[in-house]
């Protein structure tokens, strides 16, 4: 049946605007606690091994057995583990960066952290990405992503 109101447009219109919007706010929100998530596991991973002495084995182990757990859940594998626990101990010292980190995927956080050592050029990064939607694909060639962050005056605060 077709609706041959003058406002039925306009009306579909706003409702897909809002359904849109919506849905983005609702990955954010996922984001930000699958970010936490991943922070905790390796605040946990790392508090472990320093108080107990657990090796390299353990996260072996809780990969495997997480894997079981959690039937068909990515992001448990050992490999994973063990950058979760670099992203923590990266950050456990970089407090305000902490809630930036939680505005881009973990993909993204990934190349942020395996790209940019400097605290500095992290925050700028980290900005960035999250003000303008860089992709991974925006990192894929080197060159882009070093002299973005040349550019930049020294003392320079940034608009975003």
């Amino acid at each position: 049946m077709k609706i041959s109101s003058p406002e039925y447009p306009q009306f579909l219109s706003s409702l897909t605007a809002t359904i849109r919007q919506r849905q983005y706010q609702a990955l954010r929100a996922v984001n930000h606690e699958l970010l936490a998530l991943y922070l905790e596991i390796g605040e946990a991973i790392y508090h472990k091994q320093e108080e107990l002495g657990w090796g390299k084995s353990v996260v072996e182990t809780l990969a495997r057995d997480l894997q079981t757990e959690f039937p068909g859940r990515n992001g448990f594998s050992a490999q994973n583990l063990w950058l979760m626990r670099q992203f923590y101990c990266e950050y456990l010292e970089l407090p305000k960066l902490q809630p930036l980190v939680r505005e881009i995927s973990w993909a993204k956080n990934l190349v942020i952290l395996a790209r940019c050592k400097d605290p500095l050029q992290r925050e700028f990064y980290l900005r960035a990405t999250a003000r303008f939607g860089w992709t991974t694909v925006h990192w894929r060639s080197p060159s882009r992503f070093q002299p973005s962050f040349r550019q930049m005056p020294v003392n320079s605060h940034w608009p975003f």
